[in-house]
């Protein structure tokens, strides 16, 4: 029987061996900003720092955290995401600063305690939660930090789109819902998430005017304005950058939260 890991590996090999993604690659013309708020996150404190990536492949956050001083170690499901990012460090210049795995993100290879920033983009959403933030929790250091951006599932123009693009996804993946931010709480005492791009997605069909990028600055400070404003307005978001702390401290397998 095909089980979730192996549709997983499966579909996730095909994509980055044939590119089968591209015809998405237009939608993150306008995430510049998530991008940014992403970045400044993961390197401020990363010079000397142990970090994990969660999913990575080419163009991941690997390479340019260790052009910044980090040593990365970077996992996936996927061997031929692995190769990939085994290949863009060497082509790059700092293999020597990373190192690449096949692993499964639910049961990691790692003791308790062993980095001090957790990353990654578009992977939780493929992971059972509960595993995947337990896991985070307990390879962090108590004064660690975990950083990821995340789609979220709750506007529905978004999700009829997803809807009608099946092959763009795998089916068990599951874009957050509020609670699904609301449930790391049960594992971290600091929990922030910061939401991206509701109007900003409006500016797609114009990604190759010349005004493009002051179009989606624009947009994305009425954004900013509009979930200041009406913060349940949040949840329609299309991002979420999620970035938690202070790991709490776990209870033993099979034991009740």
């Amino acid at each position: 029987m095909t089980t979730r890991l192996d549709r997983e590996r499966e579909f996730h090999d095909r994509a980055f061996a044939e590119g089968t993604r591209r015809s998405a690659d237009r939608f993150y013309a306008i995430d510049a900003r998530s991008t940014a708020f992403y970045h400044e996150q993961l390197l401020a404190d990363c010079d000397g720092e142990r970090v994990l990536e969660y999913g990575c492949g080419p163009g991941s956050a690997a390479f340019f955290l260790a052009e910044n001083g980090a040593s990365v170690t970077g996992i996936d499901i996927s061997p031929v995401a692995i190769e990939k990012a085994a290949a863009e460090a060497e082509q790059r210049g700092v293999a020597e600063r990373t190192d690449f795995r096949v692993m499964d993100a639910e049961a990691l290879d790692f003791p308790a305690d062993s980095f001090g920033l957790v990353c990654g983009t578009g992977i939780l959403h493929h992971l059972d939660l509960d595993r995947a933030y337990g896991e985070i929790a307990r390879v962090l250091r108590p004064d660690g930090r975990a950083v990821f951006v995340e789609p979220l599932g709750h506007n529905p123009a978004i999700n009829l789109y997803r809807r009608r693009t099946p092959d763009l996804r795998t089916e068990d993946e599951h874009p957050l819902l509020m609670s699904d931010l609301e449930r790391a709480s049960i594992y971290f005492d600091a929990v922030e998430p910061r939401f991206f791009h509701l109007n900003t997605l409006l500016a797609v069909p114009a990604r190759r005017w010349k005004r493009f990028e002051r179009l989606v600055g624009a947009l994305g400070r009425v954004d900013d304005a509009v979930f200041r404003a009406i913060p349940p307005l949040r949840r329609y978001a299309w991002l979420v950058a999620l970035v938690v702390a202070r790991p709490r401290e776990q209870p033993a397998p099979g034991s009740p939260r």
